[in-house]
């Protein structure tokens, strides 16, 4: 149902750009496009919209977001099982660099969410696999966005080159196919490699006169490699004494010296999901000179792995044709915003997916980014709401950004703590506080009251 909303002066409708289709950009297009006083349109580079790679996992406050947007329903579908606010396992941490079988060293627990067992060879729902994080096929979960964003918003084969600004204080914006377009207010939700942080920060050290500014335009290679790979859980053998792989009901973190393993079930608990990473953190920061998404041989991931114990082993050779990955992450940023232009998703803050957080921040993004622009009634309020919404998510996105590397160095027991369990399983419990500490209600409301009001002291 279209909403009339408030609308701005005049009531000329507010012309919103949003560059990029992803997860992130697609959140905020559909909620923007519920509003008649706002015109929205989404410029993607490619043919039509895609997601690279296999699993997105969320969280409750995410799935939140989900269900005030009226779309739980359909997500509900595509999860790898309904959630159910239950209390149960975020991830099995478990020690496996050895020949022998290893061993669990943490167990993360969690309200929300229900994991698949497999019995006889079906999927069924049961009491004691529950699991927090709620699973995707990332392609799937892209297509309930697409499927719910009206006709005439979406443009293809638009890669933004630049934008500059006109004596109206109207955004232009120049394609790579020479076209152009209009705007009020510019949303880079153009990826990692985003065109719009780099413009915005090369003018904004430019204009300060302050090239520190420039380390934020560039991604940085973590210097971890991550390899990729997704399996059908009939294909998986089982053990010997029957029982399905581990991972099939419980998502899994075998960690083991410089590299871990995340798989978990997704796709209705029809495919599993296999990431391996293999890190050298003094390589974090140099440049990484290669293609960052390449095919690799099937035993240089086998290798990595050599003398893992048995579930390890079996898992990782059901994967035919892995996928090698160099991780990259961008600097945490000192702004979000200038002049009518506006980061959000990985253009703001791409990380490394080790809190399985990418996603959500991106739709968290979209979330406050969406309420604050549907209310906006000036020009005025405009730039407040921009002011809110950096207020509100920087910080937060910010500290995720930083967690997520530093729990990728805790789960490769190559952190302060090392493999000390006494003091890593509290470690790597505390990493996950962010997900409960603020609701996104408080977090909402805090920012629609900076938005309202032109004092720049109030505090959450």
């Amino acid at each position: 149902m279209t909403n009339t909303g408030p609308g701005p002066v005049a009531g000329i409708k507010l012309r919103i750009a949003i560059c990029g289709g992803g997860i992130g950009g697609l959140c905020l297009a559909v909620s923007l496009s519920r509003y008649a006083h706002l015109d929205i349109n989404v410029y993607e580079s490619a043919g039509q919209f895609r997601e690279i790679g296999a699993g997105v996992m969320i969280w409750a406050r995410t799935w939140h977001i989900l269900e005030k947007m009226g779309l739980a329903s359909e997500f509900s579908k595509i999860a790898h099982a309904p959630p159910t606010g239950a209390q149960g396992v975020g991830f099995d941490y478990r020690r496996s660099d050895q020949p022998c079988e290893g061993f669990r060293f943490k167990l993360v627990e969690m309200p929300y969410g229900v994991c698949f067992s497999i019995h006889n060879r079906h999927a069924v729902l049961t009491s004691d696999s529950l699991c927090q994080c709620i699973r995707f096929h990332r392609a799937e979960f892209l297509d309930v966005f697409v499927n719910h964003l009206p006709p005439g918003i979406a443009h293809f084969g638009k890669r933004l080159t630049s934008y500059s600004r006109n004596s109206n204080g109207l955004i232009s914006l120049i394609f790579n196919d020479s076209s152009s377009a209009i705007c009020d207010v510019l949303i880079g939700a153009d990826g990692i490699k985003s065109t719009i942080r780099a413009q915005m920060y090369r003018e904004a050290a430019d204009t300060a006169h302050d090239q520190s500014l420039m380390r934020y335009i560039e991604p940085v290679w973590t210097g971890t490699m991550a390899y990729r790979g997704l399996v059908r859980v009939q294909d998986i053998p089982r053990n010997k004494d029957g029982s399905p792989h581990r991972t099939i009901g419980v998502p899994m973190m075998y960690c083991g010296k410089g590299r871990h393993v995340v798989s978990y079930s997704i796709s209705q608990g029809d495919i599993v999901n296999i990431v391996t990473f293999v890190s050298q953190p003094e390589k974090h920061g140099q440049h990484y000179d290669g293609e960052w998404v390449t095919n690799c041989d099937k035993q240089e991931l086998l290798d990595c792995y050599a003398n893992w114990e048995p579930e390890v082993g079996s898992l990782l050779k059901c994967i035919d044709k892995p996928t090698r990955w160099a991780i990259h992450h961008v600097n945490p940023l000192p702004f979000y915003h200038k002049d009518g232009v506006v980061l959000m998703g990985d253009a703001a803050h791409a990380m490394s997916p080790h809190q399985g957080a990418g996603a959500g921040q991106a739709i968290e993004d979209g979330f406050v980014l969406g309420h604050l622009l549907a209310n906006i009634t000036s020009k005025m309020q405009l730039f407040r709401s921009l002011d809110a919404y950096e207020a509100i998510r920087l910080p937060t996105a910010n500290s995720v950004v930083n967690g997520s590397y530093e729990s990728g160095m805790m789960y490769d027991l190559i952190s302060k703590y090392g493999d000390d369990y006494a003091t890593l399983g509290p470690a790597i419990q505390r990493q996950w506080k962010w997900i409960n500490e603020i609701s996104l209600e408080t977090e909402l409301e805090f920012a629609s009251r900076l938005a309202r009001s032109p004092s720049p002291n109030a505090k959450l």
